[in-house]
């Protein structure tokens, strides 16, 4: 299905409604990313003929289905070990991979090797490293709201949700996309580093416009109104409603453009000590909610050059080291978890297709 435009398909508002939201002024004050994120999560509370999104795509509304993803491939030589020993030894089966990093050869002769994998693209918008950093793909003369005085990508979420384009943006996660087929990569999936794609309505709503067209599945995760509700309680009235109806038509249109919807994103914390990392990742397959859960972790191997990129690097490892884990392995069976790829929710979402052609 091709969206030529924001307005179609059910996904743009009302001109008046799209340049509200183009003033960062307002939106800056506002809407803060954490909060984006959780409107661009937004749903129905459900599939209208079904308890949750897995009975949709046909496990039993009770099961507990559960991917476990590792982001950041290809930022680094450490980055694509962590992920290639967590996925060969431990429990890890899906990964992502941000096209703009200087090491996407390296596990592109991987994934040559082993079709099987299931991969993705991480699309890049920041570079938030200090001094280990990469600019756009598709060049900074094609994108130029997308680029810092280095001609880096922007540092952080602040930065990119003032100045970008969304038509900048669609150019890169084109050029992005490009780059992967140019390497023999056929990503399973779009997710987006830093969540950089929810920074603002028009941007996700390109990054679904191109997923949709190009029928990968993007990171669309349903969430309780309750919680958003929550998340969205000081924001304007009018402005809340234009979000909230936003996202509804965007979630729609994912799924009626043929792509799955899972129904949670585990709550990993990202400010865990290493020390505690095992006890968390315990805890929450013990506690795993019922539908398509996706838990997204880091892993890499520890050496001194990953130690200077950055001062998360003791976290990654702790992600490396657990994901490598035999308990974690043994809970999933003991609890009865079933895990599932991007790859696996895109063939049931097709079937379901076939069936009400």
């Amino acid at each position: 299905m091709n969206l030529p435009s924001t307005q179609a398909q059910g996904v743009g508002l009302g001109p008046r409604e799209e340049e509200k939201m183009k003033e960062t002024s307002v939106f800056a004050q506002v809407v803060p990313f954490a909060v984006m994120c959780v409107l661009f999560s937004l749903a129905v509370a459900a599939p209208p003929d079904a308890a949750n999104w897995a009975e949709k795509l046909g496990w039993e509304a009770t099961d507990r289905v559960l991917m476990i993803h590792s982001d950041d491939v290809g930022m680094c030589h450490e980055a694509n070990r962590g992920a290639i020993e967590a996925l060969e030894q431990g429990v890890v089966n899906s990964i992502s991979i941000m096209m703009p990093c200087p090491w996407v050869g390296e596990i592109a002769a991987y994934l040559e090797e082993n079709p099987e994998v299931d991969a993705g693209l991480h699309l890049t918008l920041c570079s938030e490293r200090s001094h280990y950093r990469w600019g756009p793909v598709a060049g900074q003369s094609a994108v130029p709201s997308l680029v810092d005085e280095w001609g880096c990508l922007w540092r952080n979420n602040g930065l990119l949700q003032k100045h970008a384009t969304a038509e900048d943006v669609e150019t890169e996660i084109r050029a992005q996309i490009a780059r992967a087929h140019a390497f023999g990569i056929q990503p399973t999936h779009m997710d987006t580093h830093m969540g950089s794609l929810f920074v603002r309505p028009d941007i996700a709503m390109r990054y679904a416009k191109v997923g949709v067209e190009m029928g990968i599945p993007i990171m669309a995760i349903d969430l309780s109104m309750e919680r958003v509700l929550e998340e969205t309680k000081d924001m304007p009235e009018a402005l809340r409603q234009v979000f909230q109806e936003a996202f509804r038509q965007l979630i729609k249109t994912v799924w009626d453009g043929g792509l799955p919807i899972v129904d949670n994103l585990v709550p990993a914390d990202y400010g865990t000590s290493p020390e505690n990392k095992k006890a968390e990742y315990v805890e929450l397959l013990r506690t795993l909610p019922a539908g398509i859960n996706i838990l997204i972790v880091h892993c890499a191997i520890d050496t001194p050059n990953w130690r200077a990129i950055t001062e998360a690097a003791p976290r990654w490892i702790a992600d490396y080291e657990v994901m490598l884990d035999p308990e974690l392995k043994r809970i999933i069976e003991e609890e009865g978890i079933i895990m599932t790829t991007w790859r696996e929710l895109k063939a049931r979402r097709d079937a379901i297709g076939k069936e009400t052609e």
